[in-house]
C-alpha cells in the first residue's frame, strides 16, 4: 500500500514537472535573434528554393553523366505460325509454329561535339552556384523583414506606454479639475475641456493597443506560426550609444554590398551563364563525332539445332564511327545563337538595374540614418524643454494663473515631443541595422 502511494506520488510529480516545463516553453517570449533563426529554418520560400537547388544538383549530375558511354541490353520473343505443312531433310513433318528469341547489347559514346558538352556542364555549374546565392539572399530578405516587423512591435509598445502616460496625466487633471470646479476655481466649460482631453487620450490608448496587436500579428504571420500558438516578444530598449553610433561611409556601404550581397553575386553569375549559353549555341555549328558498337544473337525453334548452339553461332558484332556535320537546318542554329545573345543582353540590363536599385536603397537608408540621428538629438532637447514647460504650466494652472486651453496645449506638446523622440530613435536603429546587413555584416541583436 505504501509502495502504491509512493508510486502515485512520483508519477504525479513527474507529470506536473513536465506540464510546467511545457507551459514555460509555450510562454517563453521571442527575442529578435530567436525570430530570425526560426524564420531562416522554417520559411516556406527558403525551403522551396532549397528544393530548387537540389533539382539543379540533380540536373548537373545528369549533364556530367553525358560524358560517359551508354550501355543498353535489349531482347524480344516472337511466335510465328505457318498455314502449310513443311518437312525436314528426313521427310519428317515439322511443327507449323516457330518460336524465336533475339538478344542485343548496344553501346555508344560522343567523342567530339565542338566542346558543347563541356560548355553545357560549365553553364550548369554557374547556374547551380547562382541558386546557392539565391537561398542566401532569401534568408537575408526574411531577416530584414523580421527585423522591421520586430522593431515595429517595440515601437508600438513604447507608443502605447506614451499613450498610457498621457492618459494618466489627463485623468489626474480631470480629478484636480473636479476639485477646482467644486471650489469655484474653474468654470464648467474648463472642466468639460479637461474631460474631453481625457476621452481623447483614452481613444489614443485604444488605438495604440490595436497597433501593437497588429504589429504582433504581422510578425507571427511572417514566422508562419500556428494559429493556436501563443506569441509574445521580449521588449528590449536601445540606449544612446546604439542610436548614435557612427554611420558608415555611403560609398563603402555600397561597395561592400556590391561585392558581398548574395543577390549581386547571383546576378553576376546569371550574366556569366547567359554568356556561356552563347558559346553552347555556337558549338552546335561544329561537327559531332560519336562511336557505337553492338553485339546481337538469337535463336529459332525451327532451326533444327540446340538453343545454346544457336546463341553461339548467330552472334553478330558491329562497331562504327559516326560523323555528323551541320550544313542546313532551317536556321535553327543561327536562331539559337541570336536568342542566346539577346538573353545575354537582357541579363546584363537586369544586372545594371539591380545595381541601381541597390544604390538607391543604400542611399535612402544612409540618408534616413543621418536624418534620424539629427532628429533624435534635437528631439531630446525639445523633450526637455517641453517637459519643463508642461510642469510649469501645470503648476500655474493649479494656482489659477493659466487656463485649461494652455494646460492642454502644453500637455499635447509634451506628448508629441515624446512621440517624436521615439520615432527618431527607432528610425535610426532600423536604418543602422539595415546598413550593417547590406554590408553583409553580423548585427548585434
Amino acid at each position: 500500500m505504501i509502495l502504491q502511494k509512493r508510486s502515485v506520488f512520483i508519477i504525479t510529480t513527474i507529470v506536473l514537472v513536465i506540464a510546467g516545463y511545457t507551459a514555460k516553453a509555450q510562454t517563453t517570449p521571442w527575442t529578435l535573434e530567436r525570430c530570425i533563426e526560426y524564420a531562416r529554418l522554417n520559411n516556406i520560400q527558403i525551403k522551396s528554393q532549397k528544393i530548387t537547388k537540389e533539382l539543379s544538383d540533380v540536373d548537373l549530375e545528369q549533364t556530367r553523366a553525358q560524358r560517359f558511354p551508354t550501355l543498353n541490353f535489349s531482347s524480344n520473343f516472337g511466335v510465328s505460325f505457318q498455314n502449310t505443312t513443311t518437312y525436314n531433310d528426313f521427310m519428317e513433318k515439322t511443327e507449323a509454329t516457330a518460336y524465336s528469341d533475339n538478344y542485343g547489347l548496344n553501346t555508344g559514346v560522343t567523342l567530339y561535339s565542338g566542346g558543347k558538352l563541356n560548355k553545357t556542364i560549365k553553364q550548369k555549374q554557374i547556374e547551380n552556384s547562382a541558386y546557392s546565392y539565391d537561398i542566401e539572399q532569401s534568408a537575408l530578405d526574411i531577416e530584414i523583414s523580421v527585423i522591421q516587423a520586430y522593431l515595429q512591435i517595440l515601437y508600438a509598445n513604447e507608443s502605447l506606454e506614451i499613450a498610457k502616460k498621457a492618459l494618466a496625466l489627463s485623468q489626474t487633471q480631470v480629478e484636480r479639475g473636479q476639485e477646482m470646479y467644486q471650489a469655484g476655481s474653474i468654470s464648467k466649460a474648463d472642466l468639460a475641456q479637461l474631460q474631453s482631453q481625457n476621452a481623447s487620450d483614452k481613444h489614443q490608448v485604444t488605438e495604440a493597443n490595436n497597433s501593437l496587436s497588429s504589429a504582433k500579428l504581422t510578425l507571427k504571420q511572417l514566422l508562419e506560426l500556428e494559429l493556436e500558438e501563443n506569441f509574445e516578444v521580449v521588449f528590449t530598449e536601445f540606449d544612446d550609444q546604439q542610436v548614435l553610433k557612427i554611420i558608415p561611409d555611403l560609398s563603402s556601404v555600397y561597395q561592400s554590398a556590391l561585392n558581398n550581397l548574395p543577390q549581386m553575386k547571383s546576378s553576376a553569375l546569371s550574366v556569366e551563364s547567359a554568356n556561356m549559353a552563347i558559346s553552347v549555341a555556337k558549338a552546335s555549328r561544329l561537327p559531332t563525332i560519336s562511336a557505337s558498337a553492338s553485339i546481337n544473337t538469337g535463336t529459332i525453334s525451327s532451326a533444327g539445332t540446340s538453343y545454346f548452339e544457336q546463341l553461339g553461332s548467330k552472334i553478330n558484332e558491329n562497331i562504327g564511327l559516326n560523323l555528323s556535320i551541320p550544313i542546313f537546318n532551317n536556321k535553327q542554329i543561327r536562331t539559337n545563337i541570336n536568342k542566346a545573345e539577346l538573353q545575354s543582353q537582357s541579363a546584363q540590363l537586369q544586372d545594371m538595374s539591380l545595381k541601381k536599385q541597390l544604390l538607391s536603397t543604400v542611399e535612402s537608408l544612409h540618408n534616413d540614418a543621418v536624418s534620424a540621428q539629427s532628429q533624435y538629438v534635437s528631439a531630446k532637447e525639445q523633450l526637455d524643454a517641453a517637459e519643463a514647460s508642461f510642469e510649469l504650466v501645470n503648476e500655474q494652472f493649479l494656482a489659477g494663473l493659466k487656463n485649461t486651453i494652455e494646460l492642454i496645449t502644453e500637455q499635447n506638446n509634451y506628448t508629441n515631443a515624446l512621440s517624436t523622440l521615439l520615432q527618431s530613435r527607432y528610425q535610426a536603429v532600423s536604418s543602422l541595422m539595415l546598413l550593417d546587413l547590406y554590408q553583409y555584416q553580423n548585427v548585434n541583436y
